[in-house]
């Protein structure tokens, strides 16, 4: 199981942050976000796939963010249709980078439908799964992971939403299902205060996934 540790924003912090390794790491390319990001990316160890996240954004802006930034990987937070998607992979095929992969998350509540999900299977690398709330990220708390029951798809997904240390047994009972939750995201959790992450907090958690992968 990855770890994507989101919502950078600090040169110094994500260079701290970045020496723990962790799988990915986002930053947030949309303007009302406590968290949004317009500075510089230090020079990353390459094992780490960055991550923009953008909401309703358009394809060029999000291709311009790509090309400036070096970016792996594009998480679509927003209501992006699937036509979008399609034309953004297809955008993609046409940069230089070798492989860009696409998030396409869905905001999740109790009685969501997981038919909503099919058409999107062939047009995104994975989905993710975030809590619905008042903003498109960021709400900082969980919603019932019993939902992930219904999980009807084999494509990979992102587990987000308030997770911190606490939640971690829930996610080890996760992993220990046939879904197939590739990788958790977690963010206001492990903050000082909004972009500005703990460090030790962040250490605890790259534990705590490669216990689980050791199980």
């Amino acid at each position: 199981m990855k770890l994507k540790i989101c919502g950078m924003k600090y040169p110094e912090n994500i260079l701290e942050v970045g020496a723990l390794l962790p799988d990915y790491m986002g930053f947030i390319f949309w303007e009302k976000s406590a968290r949004y990001f317009d500075g510089i990316i230090p020079d990353l160890p390459k094992s780490i796939k960055k991550v923009g996240v953008f909401v309703n954004e358009s394809s060029s802006l999000i291709l311009e963010k790509v090309e400036k930034y070096n970016l792996q990987a594009i998480q679509l937070h927003g209501h992006e249709s699937v036509e979008f998607c399609l034309d953004l992979k297809n955008e993609i095929k046409n940069l230089k980078q070798v492989q860009i992969e696409i998030i396409k998350v869905f905001s999740v509540a109790d009685d969501f439908d997981f038919e909503v999900l099919k058409p999107f299977e062939t047009v995104c690398d994975y989905f993710l799964f975030d809590t619905k709330g008042k903003l498109p990220g960021g709400n900082g708390t969980t919603f019932d992971w019993k939902v992930l029951e219904k999980y009807p798809s084999n494509k990979p997904f992102f587990l987000s939403g308030g997770i911190g240390i606490a939640e971690m047994g829930a996610v080890n009972e996760i992993s220990k299902t046939n879904l197939p939750l590739y990788a958790i995201d977690v963010n206001s959790k492990f903050e000082i205060e909004p972009g500005l992450k703990n460090i030790q907090l962040c250490k605890d958690a790259l534990q705590c996934v490669s216990t689980v992968i050791k199980k």
